[in-house]
């Protein structure tokens, strides 16, 4: 890799980690879709390379979630164990799988969430209780479903859990974003080394990615805890349309 080359790809992973730390999405999200369009990446490398990334952005971006709204780790925990042994299970059938019908299945999947999270903007706001509207084991559901989406789609799990946190669980925006992090943040390591040891890694590729996302993620989260919460949710569906529509020129 020349200087050139790396010093683009760092200011890709500038961009990149912003966006990570305003959706709490660790950047990968729109990474996927960037390596497979800008690089040429099959499904499977475009994911495990984003993941280079997106383990250390995570990480960060929990942090720095955390100090701005501080995370119930209890709650976090029982998101982050459960996500775990299916990431394992997702990863595992992922790496098996044919990848235009993966990336195909992937764009689908973020269609629907950008659908459901474009309804919710016009629906009447539901009243949200100081705590979880549902006791706090439940999450432990959501974790394995989340968990199995994310080690499939390399970051599909921390999306999955933003909209159900929010509508379901009645949390705020943020809030679910900093939970949808630490859920994410076991299950990306997992996945990670289950892509890297079936080679579906670009390590030259993802380094510079990683450092840009960390030197940027924080700004991220600072935005987003300024943005009025109805406006974050509808550039967050926005950037989720946006993502399948650049995925699907590489169907």
């Amino acid at each position: 890799m020349s200087v050139l080359e790396f010093v683009l790809n760092l200011v890709l992973g500038l961009a990149l980690g912003t966006l990570g730390g305003l959706f709490g999405i660790g950047g990968g999200l729109i990474a996927i879709p960037a390596l497979g369009v800008l690089f040429g990446l099959d499904q499977q490398l475009a994911q495990g390379t984003a993941l280079v990334m997106v383990v250390p952005n995570v990480l960060l971006a929990l942090w720095r979630y955390h100090q701005r709204n501080r995370i119930e780790w209890r709650h976090a925990l029982a998101l982050a164990t459960s996500s775990l042994a299916f990431a394992l299970l997702g990863a595992g059938w992922a790496v098996t799988l044919d990848a235009d019908r993966m990336r195909l299945g992937f764009v689908l999947f973020l269609v629907v969430l950008a659908v459901y999270n474009v309804s919710r903007l016009f629906s009447m706001p539901l009243k949200r209780a100081p705590g979880l509207r549902y006791p706090w084991p439940w999450l432990t559901l959501l974790g394995s479903g989340a968990g199995l989406l994310g080690g499939l789609f390399g970051v599909g799990g921390a999306v999955l859990a933003t909209p159900v946190l929010t509508t379901v669980f009645g949390t705020s925006q943020v809030v679910a974003q900093g939970l949808s992090l630490a859920l994410a943040a076991p299950s990306t390591a997992v996945t990670l080394a289950t892509y890297a040891a079936h080679d579906h890694v670009d390590w030259l590729l993802g380094a510079p990615l990683a450092l840009g996302g960390l030197l940027s993620i924080s700004w991220g989260v600072k935005l987003a805890h300024a943005l009025p919460e109805r406006l974050l949710r509808a550039l967050f569906a926005g950037f989720l349309l946006l993502c399948a529509a650049l995925l699907a020129l590489k169907v």
